[in-house]
């Protein structure tokens, strides 16, 4: 039985700057996804986002049309702009792997309705298909994903700007309907037309600018619209953007991740970038490496996913020193992979700005995030767990033997003296192991109502 969590548990629960969005939203367990679906799309655990449309042209940002009001009379021409030279989605697919990918969502259609694909049910056929380009992305794109070993998401907002109804659903109701059937129907499209989806990832429920996903279900009457998705594809995951509650939630943006395991299926969202933008910049320069590690070992420590986005420019192109930053993580990634893909949170609860920890198998890998004060602590003992070894994991996945003391009270690491992070291992590694399979938190069947 799902338990609801509410209140004071609630907030307890999510006593850090982790921020779920759409809590709440529409309860339907008829669409729930099965746990061996879940626990698959956690095992992927790392994934690309990628924001690009008609925005992209202009580079300042995805929500431009909005922000700067451009009129329709200057933003759609775009459409018959938007030709991208010389461009293949192998080229993403590159990025990805580099980067350790496991998965990948690509926005269809953001907020200003230009749909990436042959889009019948859009209005107006303002698509790539039916203007300059005269090509289906997303066709291109599961297709690359597929090649590649991808699992496929695809990312689509039920909003659109370009209808007066949006912005009064009630006043204008009958041109509202349009928009609300261009969604059921372009939903429809993507999940029935494109083979096997692995992710549905909502965004932009909310109308008029106001409310929240989960205040808007009134009008998208989520339900009725995921039973579509569910139905053509039985092994879907979805977020909970479209005020339905979802099979996963989502934390957005680059604040750090404080606090303790979260025990059911999440994804930090962020930007490779400094977060401006989802949508393509020029002269947005990649975060640094250290800092998108720890961001990394903060959120596998926790539970969650780490679904990170990049920005092509028009012609799908992006930047080498964003290329050299994904790859540089990639490396990292490949020389933790264990601890990484599969893994569970825990044995042991992760200490802010000290340590966390994930197993897998016999193992127990804890990531140090501050091995100075590793001196002062110990780890608290699990009953039935028992540690036969311990060793240092280096950047290029060696392994050194350390002392160890393991008592009634926890366990105590003898880390060499002075060990501190290096440029090329920012969060230096210990692996653990056990006598038998280490055992972390498993998700719980937890409701979040937001109340």
């Amino acid at each position: 039985m799902t338990r609801e969590m509410t209140g004071a548990e609630l907030a307890s629960m999510l006593k850090s700057n982790i921020h779920f969005k759409s809590l709440g939203g529409v309860r339907c367990p008829a669409l729930n996804a099965s746990p061996e679906d879940k626990k698959r799309r956690r095992n992927m655990r790392i994934g690309m986002f990628i924001h690009w449309g008609l925005y992209s042209i202009l580079g300042r940002g995805e929500w431009v049309r909005f922000n700067e009001q451009l009129s329709p009379e200057t933003y759609e021409p775009l459409a018959d702009e938007f030709i991208p030279q010389q461009f293949e989605m192998s080229s993403w697919m590159e990025i990805a792997r580099d980067f350790g990918a496991r998965y990948c969502v690509m926005v269809t259609r953001h907020h200003d309705g230009f749909a990436l694909w042959n889009s019948d049910a859009s209005y107006e056929h303002f698509t790539s298909w039916h203007r300059g380009a005269h090509r289906d992305f997303v066709r291109e794109y599961t297709d690359a994903c597929r090649a590649a070993g991808m699992a496929v998401g695809l990312y689509y907002s039920p909003m659109d700007w370009r209808f007066p109804g949006y912005f009064d659903p009630v006043g204008l109701a009958e041109n509202a309907a349009l928009m609300k059937a261009q969604c059921y129907g372009q939903v429809a499209e993507l999940v029935q037309n494109y083979g096997a989806i692995d992710i549905l990832w909502y965004d932009g429920g909310w109308l008029a600018h106001k409310g929240s996903d989960t205040s808007s279900a009134w009008f998208w009457e989520p339900e009725k619209l995921n039973r579509i998705v569910k139905e053509a594809q039985p092994h879907i995951l979805c977020n909970p953007r479209s005020g339905w509650e979802g099979d996963f939630y989502c934390d957005e943006g680059s604040a750090e991740i404080r606090g303790g395991i979260i025990p059911v299926p999440w994804e930090k969202n962020m930007c490779v970038c400094s977060g401006q933008s989802w949508g393509y910049m020029p002269d947005d320069p990649p975060q640094s490496f250290p800092w998108l590690i720890r961001m990394l070992v903060n959120v596998i420590c926790r539970g969650g996913n780490w679904l990170v986005n990049i920005g092509p420019d028009r012609d799908g192109r992006i930047a080498e020193e964003i290329r050299v930053r994904m790859r540089q993580v990639g490396d990292w990634i490949r020389a933790h992979e264990d601890a990484v893909y599969g893994s569970t949170p825990g044995p042991w609860e992760p200490v802010d700005d000290v340590y966390g920890a994930v197993c897998h198998g016999q193992y127990a890998t804890l990531f140090l995030l501050d091995p100075s004060q590793m001196a002062s602590q110990q780890l608290p003992q699990i009953p039935g767990l028992h540690i036969t070894e311990a060793a240092i994991q280096e950047a290029d996945g060696s392994l050194h033997q350390i002392r160890f003391e393991q008592t009634s009270a926890g366990i105590r690491l003898e880390l060499p003296e002075g060990w501190t992070p290096t440029p090329a291992d920012p969060v230096p590694t210990v692996r653990l192991t056990a006598d038998a399979p280490v055992q972390g938190r498993a998700d719980e069947d937890i409701s979040f109502t937001g109340k």
